[in-house]
């Protein structure tokens, strides 16, 4: 659905209208292709003239959450968003981003480019939220930029998956800068392909990032992640993948490339079924098979 309150909504878009925009002084939010026009430093960090997105450049410390909705509301509909956010030195922010079909059967394609920046001693909170119909295409492609002392903190959450999904993700972290990512997907009927890279590239720069996926009914999850030590930081993956349903397959490809001495990346990864104590314990205390599957799927997802 969209946001409940969209007085509180900074960019509003539905299928390919803006609905609503609002700025201010300290933070400018704008259609990107108005911004690619207004300051030409954007130009070389949106690489090609945007069709339709947003662009937000927060210039001094707010005290609210940056709020963004884009829906789909009608059959068929194809978006092509490019996105740019771009947080100054040493303000901290947290941002709300909200991605979703409106109905289950509209058979929509959403695609979106974004780019994130933390200036120097930024830090960012972004919570991802997507849910999308049965016969929808997904392809979201972020890049986070992280500079010197920079802090990230990003959660992407999709409950209610699209028939396809690709989802690309890449994270530069420079000195000293940290990285916390989490990525929770419960497939459901649908094609799902990962891909995740997290490049160390500054001194004591650290990351971690935590997978859980779900296979449920018909579902194809795909999951490679990679971390890069250029420098002598520390990375982590942390991967489980959970299977509901034998008409289902987790594949999980952890990759870590190490070319510094002193650089340290680990990974622990793992693929299960939900154990029959657990569902008849739960069984035991009243729940029918289904409750208690969604039970122990709820709590996966939320480790």
């Amino acid at each position: 659905m969209v946001m409940k309150n969209v007085k509180s909504v900074h960019y509003l878009q539905i299928n390919n209208k803006i609905e609503q925009i609002s700025g201010s002084d300290k933070v400018v939010i704008l259609p990107s292709r108005e911004a690619w026009q207004k300051f030409k430093w954007t130009q070389k960090l949106f690489e090609k003239k945007p069709k339709e997105g947003y662009f937000i450049w927060l210039k001094k410390q707010i005290d609210f959450p940056l709020i963004t909705c884009v829906s789909i509301a009608s059959p068929k509909v194809s978006q092509n968003l490019t996105n740019l956010l771009v947080i100054e030195k040493g303000i901290k922010a947290t941002a709300i981003a909200t991605c979703n079909a409106l109905k289950n059967n509209l058979c929509g394609k959403h695609k979106a480019k974004g780019k994130l920046i933390l200036k120097e001693g930024a830090s960012l909170e972004y919570n991802h939220f997507h849910k999308w119909g049965e016969k929808d295409s997904v392809s979201p492609d972020y890049e986070f930029i992280l500079e010197k002392n920079s802090r990230l903190i990003y959660r992407y959450e999709n409950l209610f998956p699209p028939q396809n999904l690709q989802l690309k993700t890449t994270i530069s972290g420079f000195q000293n800068s940290h990285s916390n990512l989490s990525f929770v997907l419960n497939g459901l009927n649908s094609k799902i392909d990962l891909k995740d890279t997290l490049s160390l590239l500054g001194k004591d720069s650290k990351g971690i990032i935590r997978l859980r996926l779900v296979g449920r009914r018909g579902s194809e999850i795909t999951a490679k992640t990679t971390i890069f030590a250029k420098a002598p930081g520390r990375g982590h993956l942390d991967c489980q993948g959970l299977l509901v349903s034998k008409d289902s397959m987790i594949t999980l490809i952890p990759e870590l490339i190490c070319k510094h001495p002193k650089a340290q990346i680990t990974h622990e990864a793992s693929i299960g079924k939900i154990a029959e104590e657990q569902l008849n314990y739960l069984r035991m205390r009243g729940l029918i098979e289904k409750e208690a599957i969604n039970l122990i799927v709820s709590g996966f997802l939320q480790t």
